[in-house]
């Protein structure tokens, strides 16, 4: 072994690892940054739909009013319609406050829709029974649906508890998040 060697191999080791070390912050700043910028493009697209969705579930719902009172009378179908908009609106809303999706509202969503199915062919005269059986059946099957959902999440889910909508009488705000 030269002279010179015996230390050049001791510094070799220091250096690799130092540029591991180097390497491993650089990788980890870049993960942030990308994570980060990645978190505010999805927000942003969240928020930007939510915006979209909500606007046009008001504009639709002005236009069936609009024309309910062009008309001089609301029919049930036309009422139905109202309550499927209210419950988009009621989804997008809770959507925005908690960032969670409540299935069950697309669930009554499509009840309802299945309601207004049902009405207009309870005025039709050339429908058959089986039609409306099929029809009530959908609704019939949706139910219990909700009832499993139900069921299944009432223990995460804050709007089902009983106590939800107290914090109104109370004056204080809501936690959806907590336990009481």
């Amino acid at each position: 072994m030269r002279a010179g060697e015996f230390g050049e191999r001791l510094q070799m080791p220091d250096m690799q690892s130092g540029l591991n070390r180097t390497a491993a912050n650089l990788h980890r700043g870049m993960k942030a940054t990308a994570d980060a910028v990645g978190i505010l493009l999805v927000d942003g697209f969240h928020y930007l739909a939510l915006f979209a969705i909500g606007a046009t579930t008001v504009w639709s719902a002005f236009a069936v009013f609009i024309s309910m009172l062009g008309k001089g009378r609301a029919e049930l179908s036309d009422i139905l319609l109202l309550f499927i908009y209210l419950e988009l609106g009621s989804m997008v809303g809770i959507y925005f406050k908690t960032t969670r999706l409540p299935v069950r509202y697309l669930i009554y969503i499509a009840m309802t829709a299945l309601s207004r199915i049902l009405i207009e062919l309870g005025g039709a005269e050339h429908k058959t029974g089986k039609d409306l059986l099929i029809v009530a059946g959908a609704i019939f099957v949706l139910s219990f649906a909700v009832l499993a959902l139900r069921f299944a999440t009432d223990k995460d889910d804050p709007f089902d508890r009983p106590d939800y909508g107290r914090h109104l009488d109370a004056g204080r705000t809501p936690d959806p998040v907590s336990r009481k």
